[in-house]
């Protein structure tokens, strides 16, 4: 087997959400001086490629300690919604034109194309686009496990609609990945394919970092 890698790197004062603090990363030691090289990282737990489990919009939801660790893989399969403009919507229809094959208890990883404009920019943090109310409620009726998308935030940067794709999503018990990068060789992968998603062992966290690949035959 083979993986492609759909993640965003992480370094100091990567883009990243304006709510949150900026990432940094320090150099704390280096061999010339210590013998050893070691970074210090601060940062938000929704930062760079990550997965926000239901408690991080649903007071009382799950952690992600409290979902098994093979929550967090399945088949999936890519809607390829590009070209998107700033701020533009993914709605039911956009995904019944794209994902019409998808199957219950299926991922669907949402390509805007906003992965290749990951930059600190107004328009790349402040007007992406974004999944809709109503374009989440079409994934939880058609039973998915989980959604990705190649931006920050599954809901977009404009409140109250952030907050009710969340809620839809979270509430309905599909967890969410944000920052994804679909490279070329994503799109060549069958369909379905196996996806994983899996995030570091932070105990009772909201979210946390992952390294999402999708699997494919070598």
């Amino acid at each position: 087997m083979r993986l492609i890698d759909l993640s965003q790197p992480l370094y100091d004062n990567a883009p990243n959400c304006p709510a949150h603090p900026a990432p940094k990363s320090e150099r704390t030691a280096d061999h010339a001086e210590h013998g050893w090289r070691m970074e210090v990282l601060t940062m938000a737990s929704h930062t760079g490629s990550h997965v926000d489990a239901p408690i991080h919009k649903i007071a009382g939801g799950k952690s992600l300690s409290e979902m098994p660790l093979d929550t967090f893989m399945g088949l999936a399969r890519i809607a390829d919604l590009r070209p998107m403009v700033a701020d533009q919507p993914i709605t039911a229809a956009d995904l019944e034109r794209t994902l019409s094959d998808l199957e219950p208890d299926e991922i669907a990883l949402l390509c805007t194309g906003w992965g290749e404009k990951r930059a600190q920019t107004d328009e790349w943090l402040k007007h992406s686009p974004y999944l809709s109310p109503d374009g989440a409620e079409w994934l939880v009726a058609r039973g998915a496990r989980a959604v990705g998308i190649d931006h920050y935030s599954v809901g977009g940067c404009h409140e109250p609609i952030n907050s009710q794709t969340h809620t839809v999503l979270l509430g309905n018990g599909l967890w969410v990945v944000e920052e994804l990068h679909f490279v070329a060789e994503a799109f060549q992968a069958p369909r379905p394919c196996l996806f994983l998603s899996l995030p570091i062992n932070l105990k009772d966290h909201s979210g946390a970092y992952c390294r999402p690949v999708l699997m494919v035959e070598a």
